[in-house]
């Protein structure tokens, strides 16, 4: 876990690694309480039986529950203890480059980007990389925009 102080020591962290969290499960528990969650029931991640004769074989997680993750593996990875608020301010080209079946472990290799200065302090590009186990492509590619408020 990395822990930055000051929106300096953040800017200091541009364009660099950062590190990897701790696998996730994608259980079916955790995906049907995503579609109830989303009220996104779609059968290919919560009937089993006809998901089974579907063409991943089983269930599939949402791609916005594997999106939903990034929080999480973000925690694992690195920790703001600067004094202003922290927002988040959208994301940048999201992309779901390979399905999520049920059952699969996730865990997102984490770099900074660019760090561009603001009048309220700094905005950070979080790259994340969601690695499925066992599969030469990512679950997610995404840039998470964030604010860090002075």
């Amino acid at each position: 876990m990395r822990t930055f102080h000051s929106l300096d020591e953040v800017s200091a962290a541009a364009d660099s690694e950062i590190g990897t969290s701790d696998w996730i499960t994608v259980d079916q528990a955790r995906i049907s309480a995503f579609a109830e969650a989303t009220n996104d029931h779609q059968w290919i991640h919560v009937d089993e039986e006809r998901a089974a004769a579907g063409p991943f074989g089983g269930t599939i997680a949402h791609g916005f529950l594997t999106l939903s993750l990034l929080p999480f593996f973000a925690s694992q990875v690195f920790a703001f203890e600067t004094t202003g608020a922290r927002l988040n301010y959208g994301l940048e080209k999201v992309r779901f480059p390979a399905p999520v079946p049920v059952g699969s472990r996730l865990r997102s290799h984490v770099r900074f980007g660019e760090v561009t200065d603001l009048p309220s302090g700094k905005q950070l590009i979080v790259h994340h990389t969601v690695e499925l186990e066992g599969s030469a492509k990512p679950a997610c590619v995404a840039a998470h925009v964030v604010l860090l408020l002075s």
